[in-house]
């Protein structure tokens, strides 16, 4: 084991002593902004790909600097629950090299006010190619320096069972009003299973969202051909409300979503329109938190794209809880740069985050004190709202040493 693959078994550990699961991309830099993990040039889906096909994972970031460091990586295999394959070697599961790759595709940005160099490689790629299904954490460091910039997430899929999936408003709790809950059917296919508790594990996430995730799930039904799980109350989502969204295209006028931008101290400003109660549903076309860098000629968006302080005000009383800022670009953190302060003169809630120029999706979150996480009161929460449900089905069978992802599925509500 390499001392950066034991260090990061440690801190495994210590996470899940604390009960902190580490499946969200986590940037522990304040150089490091826009990091992007997609499968393939879809955006606007999880970042999932199939084990020996074509789709790649693209994984992109900016360092704030015009230093060129030197970037390198490790792949780490991780269980169902995120945690560090301990008991794998590198070359279970990676052809090649799992550590110790330069990051050799960069380039400074040109004629912008914010300096960054853009940063970007592939998954698998002819010196890491993936063997095995399951979680990937992706952990990028400063060669020289040696210090960890930032991680990033993906999964890899080899679909040998089959998963269906539907979603209802007509809940166990309540009919029509404010939830939404999943029902799932699993179908073995040809892979036999001799202990369904003990072999098989599933996730299922609402948007994408980990923080939430729903896993260690009781099944109702089991047969000789596979699993179901019906009326189940874990399954049942807060169906909150359609994700905000804005785009800054242009730093001299102002674009969708965008009150007003501006000049100021040697930085451009964008400021949100305000964001005001929604007492009743009204369906606006959204993209679930993600979120997409370009500008308005849509060329060289990676390097010429500026930066923006993008000011979010949200009309709402105060909350029992502290308010964030959420969606796929906060890598599901709750922490003080997308924390929310409370004006009590104009009885909102507000923050500014650094933004690169793009197209924002997002929605506001209270994360109260003993750590669950529901909508923000002024939002709403409504059972017609659009949500995309995903379900992952991991698989150890008897005598394995890891567990791999062998079923995906998602469904989007109608």
């Amino acid at each position: 084991m390499t001392p950066l693959k034991y260090y990061l078994a440690i801190a495994t550990i210590c996470l899940n002593a604390n009960n902190v699961m580490a499946q969200n991309n986590e940037i522990k830099s304040e150089q490091i902004a826009s990091l992007q993990v997609v499968a393939g040039t879809d955006w606007l889906k999880m970042p999932v790909i199939t084990l020996g096909g074509d789709k790649p994972i693209n994984i992109s970031f900016d360092d704030l600097t015009h230093e060129g460091r030197r970037y390198v990586y490790r792949l780490d295999h991780c269980e169902a629950d995120w945690t560090t394959s301990t008991e794998l070697f590198d070359s279970d599961y990676c052809d090649g090299f799992a550590d110790g790759n330069t990051i050799d595709d960069n380039e400074e940005s040109i004629n912008t006010n914010t300096l960054y160099t853009h940063y970007s490689f592939q998954i698998p790629n002819e010196k890491c190619r993936i063997k095995k299904s399951g979680n990937y954490r992706v952990t990028v460091y400063d060669e020289n320096e040696g210090d960890t910039v930032f991680s990033a997430c993906f999964m890899v899929v080899e679909p040998l069972m089959g998963i269906q999936m539907s979603v209802t408003s007509n809940t166990d709790i309540d009919i029509n009003k404010s939830h939404q809950q999943v029902a799932l059917s699993l179908n073995y296919g040809n892979v036999s299973i001799s202990n369904p508790e003990r072999e098989i594990r599933v996730a299922v996430l609402q948007n994408g969202r980990w923080e939430t995730v729903r896993r260690n799930l009781r099944q109702q039904y089991t047969t000789p051909y596979g699993m179901k799980w019906e009326h189940n109350r874990d399954l049942i989502f807060d169906g909150g409300n359609e994700y905000h969204k804005f785009e800054v295209l242009a730093t001299d006028h102002p674009t969708l979503g965008i009150e007003n931008i501006w000049w100021e101290n040697n930085d451009y400003h964008a400021m949100v329109w305000t964001d005001l109660p929604r007492p009743s549903y009204v369906y606006d076309e959204d993209a679930n938190g993600a979120f997409y860098i370009r500008n308005s000629d849509n060329i060289e968006n990676d390097r010429i794209s500026e930066y923006v302080n993008v000011m979010f005000r949200l009309k709402a009383p105060r909350q029992n809880g502290t308010v964030y800022v959420n969606g796929v670009w906060t890598n599901g953190e709750f922490t003080p740069k997308y924390e929310m302060t409370y004006n009590e003169i104009a009885q909102q809630y507000e923050a500014v985050i650094k933004l690169k120029q793009g197209y924002y999706s997002y929605q506001y979150l209270t994360k109260r004190d003993d750590g669950s996480i529901v909508p923000v009161s002024s939002e709403g929460n409504f059972f017609q709202t659009e949500n995309e449900y995903q379900a992952f089905v991991y698989w150890r069978p008897i005598g394995e040493r890891t567990d791999r992802l062998v079923g995906y599925s998602s469904v989007r509500t109608k």
